[in-house]
């Protein structure tokens, strides 16, 4: 059993032993530690907000843990809006919508069926910052909380229309060009994973005119019939569905719908990678159109160069953040950027609101597709080439990974480095990023170059200097 605690929330495999697993007990202790900060945070005005808005993907212990969450809010005092089975997107726009004090999504995202996890969001619908994560964990330890009197219970209330008014927030973007999406009389094949995204994406698809959809896992069980991280290696059923021919592309989403993978009419995986590289290169090309100069964009240092290179080509500035949403946001919010996101599909549009969307993704997605006449395959080969390998190594809980990062540091001191998030050397083109892992004693390497054999030469060159750091 696992209970990994972090400022972004607690995620853990259901059932085992109090703090082992995620239990109702630490289910319990960890909304009431939200629930206290975010009564903290309530400014002091009487007619202030008490409102919390909840929502939970389709996992098999969602009810329940949706449930245990609820009625600890309410403990608090605090009022519960339930948007029952909805996406993560779609729980961030309602926040500050309903000018709620916070938010809590009920998902492990891309983990397996016997994960869930309380993801929690601020006033405006974004993850916390590290600050006030550490303050949730810190309350939690302390168990610090207050509950109410009988008299003062929060109220429940449940609103299973939000999704509708996420899309039509989607719909009413400039960007998003309906009547092209239509002309082109699109056959998709849509993989929802047995998730939310089997009923969010193919209402999103229908109301884009999309001719012919094609549901493949779409019945919202909770019972994954597959790996839902979208991976190649777990994209086998949409890519023989796609091989078959008669389809344009395939449209796959994690459990909460914040990712978005592609799959090309030919069963050839677009990659995860240039979902952003795609989005992207169609809104900067939009805001070039207008005369503002591309536009700036941001993603994380383990995303594909590409995104840098359609950046530059349209005129704009790329910039790199540090692993993790909330740090993409911060360093978007910071340059002004029109698009961001990160590679592992994660789409964040500002002009609709600051958290990966695959949604909106997909709109922008096939109205791209639709104005540019191409293939998905064609469309695909448009873009520079980079292959990332990606490896770890295990080291020993007595040595510190710290100090082994700062001596490959020095060992390649001629090279550019960036150090905002571990160590990231650039070869040219070339790069290689080392992370220290959060909750073990290892250190994630991941290798980017045109070539698939270089990206893993790279990889293998750091993993021997840090074996020769080592010994």
């Amino acid at each position: 059993m696992s209970l990994i605690k972090s400022i972004s929330g607690i995620r853990g495999t259901i059932g085992g032993a109090v703090g082992q697993g995620l239990t109702p007990v630490d289910v319990v202790k960890y909304a009431a530690a939200y629930g206290t900060w975010a009564l903290s945070q309530k400014p002091a005005a009487a007619a202030a907000s008490k409102l919390i808005v909840i929502g939970r993907d389709a996992r098999i212990s969602g009810e329940l843990v949706s449930r245990l969450v609820a009625a600890t809010l309410q403990s608090l005092g605090l009022d519960v809006l339930d948007l029952g089975l909805s996406t993560t997107p779609t729980v961030e726009m309602a926040v500050p919508a309903r000018r709620a004090l916070g938010g809590i999504i009920l998902t492990a995202s891309h983990n397996p069926k016997q994960w869930n996890a309380l993801k929690l969001l601020d006033a405006a619908g974004e993850f916390l910052s590290a600050a006030a994560g550490e303050q949730v964990l810190a309350l939690a330890d302390s168990e610090a909380f207050d509950f109410a009197p009988v008299g003062k219970l929060g109220a429940y209330a449940t609103d299973d229309t939000f999704l509708d008014t996420h899309l039509a927030a989607i719909l009413a973007l400039p960007l998003v060009d309906v009547p092209a999406i239509r002309a082109r009389k699109f056959r998709v094949v849509v993989d929802g994973v047995n998730s939310s995204g089997g009923f969010a994406v193919p209402r999103l698809l229908e109301k884009l005119g999309v001719k012919t959809i094609h549901k493949l896992h779409c019945e919202p069980t909770g019972d994954f019939a597959h790996n839902p991280e979208p991976l190649p290696e777990n994209l086998r059923d949409i890519a023989k569905v796609l091989e078959k021919g008669g389809f344009d592309l395939g449209i796959v989403v994690d459990p909460d719908v914040d990712r978005l993978a592609l799959v090309s009419e030919n069963g050839e995986m677009f990659g995860e990678e240039y979902t952003l590289v795609a989005v992207a290169d169609y809104v900067l090309g939009v805001q070039k159109a207008k005369g503002g100069g591309g536009g700036n964009t941001v993603s994380n240092l383990s995303s594909t160069r590409a995104l840098r290179d359609v950046t530059e080509k349209h005129g704009g500035t790329y910039t790199a953040a540090a692993v993790g949403e909330v740090n993409v946001v911060a360093q978007m919010k910071a340059t002004q950027a029109v698009i961001g996101g990160e590679g592992n599909g994660g789409i964040i549009l500002p002009e609709l609101h600051y958290g990966r969307d695959a949604l909106v993704g997909i709109a922008l997605f096939l109205t791209h597709l639709a104005k540019s006449g191409l293939t998905m395959s064609r469309l695909r080969t448009s873009y520079p080439n980079y292959f990332i390998s990606k490896n770890k190594i295990e080291l020993t809980a007595d040595i510190d990974t710290d100090q082994v990062l700062a001596k490959v540091k020095k060992r390649y001191a001629k090279q550019p480095v960036n150090t905002i998030d571990g160590v990231k050397i650039e070869f040219g083109k070339e790069w290689v990023h080392l992370r220290r892992s959060n909750t073990e004693p290892i250190i994630r390497i991941y290798a980017e170059s045109d070539s698939n054999a270089t990206a893993e030469h790279l990889a293998q060159k750091i993993i021997a200097d840090i074996k020769e750091i080592i010994n």
